[in-house]
């Protein structure tokens, strides 16, 4: 695997390293090793799946508060996601700013997101599925998110949701 640090400190963008030969590849997703090894240990304890039929369904920007924030590990396995992590972190000197890559089961790419950045994506393709590994076991009442469109960050998303949930659509503007 390649580690690329982003713009965000603790956002990595990680790139496989694929073994390939008439079958087609084989590739290693995550090894506990070598997160630690880059300098980003990261260990999962839950899986999850998000299918989205639709092209230019948005979800986000998520996250879970203390004491059960989460670090996740995304990528998608099936078509194509605008994928955008946001530094919430207030003690960050990227505090209120974000970053995005595009992932596609073509490309293999996953985006490494701490604890206090959040989380969204929009649909690029039908049919996409996106692919979380997170470091703590979900925690009801602790989910929480900011408006996709806040002006305060300013995310220039390729194009706007056709698809998004009320709650998403109702997330209140960042006020710190």
């Amino acid at each position: 695997m390649r580690f690329s640090p982003t713009a965000i400190a603790g956002v990595v963008s990680v790139d496989i390293e694929p073994a390939s030969d008439e079958r087609g590849f084989f590739a290693r997703l995550y090894c506990p090793q070598e997160f630690e090894a880059a300098g980003y240990p990261f260990a999962p304890v839950q899986s999850s799946l998000s299918h989205n039929t639709r092209a230019g369904t948005l979800r986000g920007m998520h996250y879970q508060t203390p004491p059960h924030a989460e670090a996740k590990l995304v990528r998608v396995t099936r078509g194509r996601a605008f994928d955008v992590a946001l530094d919430l972190r207030e003690d960050s000197p990227t505090h209120r700013r974000w970053t995005a890559a595009e992932l596609s089961a073509d490309n293999g790419r996953a985006l490494l997101i701490p604890n206090g950045v959040a989380h969204g994506f929009l649909t690029l393709e039908a049919d996409t599925d996106v692919v979380y590994q997170i470091d703590q076991m979900y925690q009801p009442g602790h989910d929480a998110g900011v408006r996709w469109d806040d002006p305060a960050f300013a995310i220039a998303w390729p194009q706007s949701p056709r698809v998004i949930s009320p709650r998403d659509a109702a997330y209140a503007s960042y006020d710190r």
